[in-house]
């Protein structure tokens, strides 16, 4: 049955609107259960039980989101999704049935754009599958004003933070969308839930997760020589206490 799966879907028409998915899930009975609800909603959708399979797809097929299991053979979830990230080639969402705080924070500290735990209904997987397309899509369409702030350059448009020696710093897909959010409203106090909509939209992200970005946010930012760029208000939420100019 795994053979067929690549064969199934690219024998599905494709319409010009449609992006596809790669389900990777070793548990055949719940991998078939997504992949054809997804499809069902005018995704091409592709599944994979392990990295090994994942890693052939990816080769020959261009994906626009990997929906990802924790809990895989071989290398895990945690692992792949460092690798994919560090790409930034295509959104992804974890899933796991541990669905703890830990698992959580360390998903989207590894790249994930979301997560989601299990047993879950197929319907919030599509709308968060949704979300994150949307939010890339946005993201790859929009114009690239630079801004400059203590000494470092963050390119807007690319998600492209730059070191005073124009070196770029390494950023997971969760601590550009948060900076991004924070450098265009400078001075301005922010709650976890504003910065939860602004930089996720109608996802519904574990709200603690704002406070991992933060964290790292800020020791990158200090590795870089930065300077304080984000307060923290008690009870309030963030401010991006930083001036910032547009970059020529």
């Amino acid at each position: 049955m795994k053979a067929t799966w690549l064969e199934d879907a690219m024998g599905e028409t494709q319409g010009p609107h449609t992006r596809t998915l790669l389900v990777v899930e070793d548990d055949a009975g719940l991998r078939e259960v997504v992949v054809d609800y997804l499809r069902e909603h005018d995704y091409l959708v592709l599944g994979a039980s392990d990295a090994r399979e994942m890693d052939a797809i990816l080769a020959s097929t261009p994906v626009d989101l990997v929906v990802l299991d924790v809990m895989l053979p071989g290398e895990d979830g945690h692992s792949i999704c460092r690798r994919l990230a560090a790409r930034r080639r295509r959104g992804i969402v974890m899933m796991s049935a541990l669905g703890g705080e830990a698992d959580r924070i360390l998903a989207l500290e590894n790249g994930a754009d979301d997560f989601l735990q299990k047993p879950f209904n197929p319907r919030e997987l599509l709308a968060r599958c949704r979300a994150v397309l949307r939010r890339r899509r946005t993201s790859a369409q929009a114009p690239s004003p630079r801004r400059r702030f203590l000494g470092v350059e963050f390119e807007l448009g690319r998600h492209q933070l730059r070191d005073a020696g124009g070196k770029v710093v390494a950023l997971t897909p969760g601590e550009l969308s948060i900076l991004s959010v924070l450098v265009q409203n400078p001075g301005r106090v922010m709650s976890r839930d504003e910065l939860l909509e602004q930089a996720y939209g109608e996802t519904e992200v574990f709200d603690r997760a704002i406070d991992v970005h933060i964290s790292r946010l800020r020791r990158k930012l200090a590795d870089c020589r930065a300077g304080e760029a984000i307060r923290t208000h008690r009870h309030a939420g963030y401010q991006f206490v930083a001036a910032v100019e547009w970059a020529a």
